[in-house]
């Protein structure tokens, strides 16, 4: 008798298996992309902490966080690369300050405008915006 066994997969296992897929990666691409912008929310902040400090010893070698050398003063240009390697800005760190204060604000550029926490700023005292959610500092 010719008995046939039946190798391979059937259509419905192989739908079922792009089914329980699609789930998968419907839940842990969102989740993915949230840890990204994060981690370059994080990036930026660095390169925000390191001009603020910079700007802090600026002030202590001139009294100032202007550049009194010249007339009129200006902003000093702060010395951090602040492109990626890779060549795609994700944030505009600028610098408004005055002889007494300084505000540093990082605007997010590109996919970055979606995050949650916007733009952000730090100046002279340390304070630093947006303070809510908390997880944005």
């Amino acid at each position: 008798m010719n008995k046939r066994v039946a190798k391979g997969f059937t259509l419905i296992e192989l739908m079922i298996v792009v089914a329980v897929v699609a789930i998968l990666a419907s839940i842990a691409y969102p989740s993915y992309v949230d840890q990204v912008r994060k981690s370059r929310r994080a990036e930026a902040q660095s390169l925000m902490l390191e001009d603020a400090q910079w700007l802090e010893r600026q002030f202590t070698a001139n009294s100032s966080y202007m550049d009194v050398s010249v007339d009129p003063p200006v902003v000093p240009t702060l010395p951090i690369d602040q492109s990626p390697r890779d060549g795609t800005a994700r944030y505009n760190i600028g610098v408004a300050a005055t002889a007494t204060t300084f505000t540093l604000t990082a605007t997010p550029q590109g996919d970055q405008t979606n995050d949650r926490c916007g733009t952000m700023t730090v100046d002279q005292t340390g304070a630093r915006t947006p303070a809510v959610p908390a997880e944005c500092w």
